[in-house]
């Protein structure tokens, strides 16, 4: 997955994260008409996202909580990049360090590591030298964590950004069944569209012109849905904005990324958001007198005068939360999609731009998504050719989320890339 710019070094392994991405989207394309899967998934993912797996924890962790002895604990964390890139990663590493001050244990580090065999290697090594709860931070590790996991059933493994079912062998994956997959695997994302939302807003109070530039990185459903919710948030305050979108096709390159940042500027839009993994967005929107939106982290001292706000992440209370699980003997194997009410999801800090009403009607709208009276994708909802696809009064299913393959009315440009 990803990172920012440019307090940290390029990664090397974003070729690779790349293409395994796009199989992402194809799978998700392939597996939305696998009905029996489907469920498996939705349900799944549906306890995690209404709370289910903290009730759970509560259970397991207590007895861990009451004794505070956590030395039967060995934990591992994968990165697909560095722990200073300021972006993806850096957050990540901001929850391991979490996890390390409220435990008094240390974490072991794998850093910059290839998706694909370098990656099994990796994790085989981790496991077959006692590390019994082991992290992955990106969603080529997937099949890879899932062949260790199998072959030691005595550790706990978790798989950032991934879905289950995405391993069987009707999604293309290396198991028969959804029952297949090892069950000392878990996996762990969030609903990024809800904070997405809420930086649409920021955008659309600050474009003059109406015209809001994103940078993007694959064409895949997570990619999608962060646009087309940011869009939807833009349009609530301004309702005639468009949102024209560069594809980049990789997680990490400021070179690539400021020139797909310079084109959408050169064509008139006067905001820039971006589902990338460095500052060079910012940089860029700065140099022209732009506003910017953000992701991953709070970085608004990279470009401050153009900085709006990002939707960040809060990984920490899910690592303790689940090494404490461990330390209790229980491994989560649940599918933990968390949120703006759990605490995953985030929305940073304003700019100095963004106005007292601004903020005001953000925060209001934040807590009208914490408190479940209004969904980002709540309908009446239209695809870029008219067409609804989101009844009025209606909402999703996650999903129908999660495989999102359209781009919403007012998008500009292709959702295939």
């Amino acid at each position: 997955m990803t990172g920012v710019l440019f307090f940290g070094r390029r990664h090397t392994a974003q070729p690779s994260n790349g293409h395994l991405r796009n199989a992402e989207g194809e799978r998700y394309m392939k597996v939305r008409n696998i009905k029996g899967i489907a469920l498996a998934a939705v349900a799944a993912l549906t306890l995690a996202a209404c709370g289910g797996s903290d009730d759970a924890a509560t259970d397991t962790t207590a007895a861990a909580e009451a004794g505070a002895d956590y030395s039967n604990l060995k934990v591992a964390v994968v990165y697909i990049g560095v722990p200073d890139d300021k972006g993806w990663t850096y957050q990540h590493e901001q929850g391991i360090l979490q996890l390390e001050s409220e435990l008094g244990i240390e974490v072991k580090r794998v850093e910059n590591v290839p998706e694909g065999d370098e990656a099994e290697a990796v994790m085989e090594e981790l496991a077959a030298g006692g590390y019994n709860l082991i992290f992955a931070t990106s969603f080529g590790y997937g099949a890879p964590m899932a062949r260790v996991a199998a072959k030691h059933p005595e550790g706990c493994f978790q798989w950032a950004t991934g879905a289950k079912f995405l391993l069987t062998a009707d999604a293309g994956g290396e198991f028969a069944t959804f029952g297949d997959v090892p069950a000392n695997l878990g996996t762990y994302f969030g609903a990024a569209e809800e904070a997405r939302y809420l930086s649409g807003i920021a955008a659309g109070k600050a474009s003059t012109s109406g015209k809001i530039g994103y940078v993007a990185a694959f064409p895949i459903p997570e990619v999608i849905r962060g646009i087309n919710a940011f869009t939807l948030g833009a349009q609530s305050v301004n309702p005639d904005a468009t949102v024209q979108v560069s594809w980049t096709k990789t997680w990490f390159d400021p070179t690539l990324e400021k020139e797909a940042a310079e084109s959408l500027l050169d064509a008139g839009v006067d905001v820039l958001a971006q589902h990338q993994d460095t500052t060079a967005t910012g940089l860029a929107a700065d140099a022209r007198g732009a506003k910017w939106v953000g992701y991953n982290s709070d970085v608004s001292e990279a470009a401050p005068n153009a900085w709006l706000t990002a939707p960040t992440w809060n990984w920490g209370p899910f690592y303790v939360q689940t090494a404490k699980a461990v330390a209790g003997g229980t491994c989560p194997s649940d599918e933990y999609y968390g949120s703006m009410a759990t605490g995953m999801v985030t929305l940073g800090s304003f700019g100095s731009s963004v106005d007292a009403d601004t903020q005001a009607m953000i925060n209001e709208k934040a807590a009208a998504i914490i408190d479940g009276s209004f969904a980002p994708f709540e309908g009446p909802v239209m695809d870029q050719d008219g067409k609804e696809v989101v009844a009025a009064g209606a909402r999703p299913e996650l999903l129908d989320l999660l495989g999102m393959s359209y781009f919403v009315k007012g998008v500009i440009g292709s959702p295939k890339g």
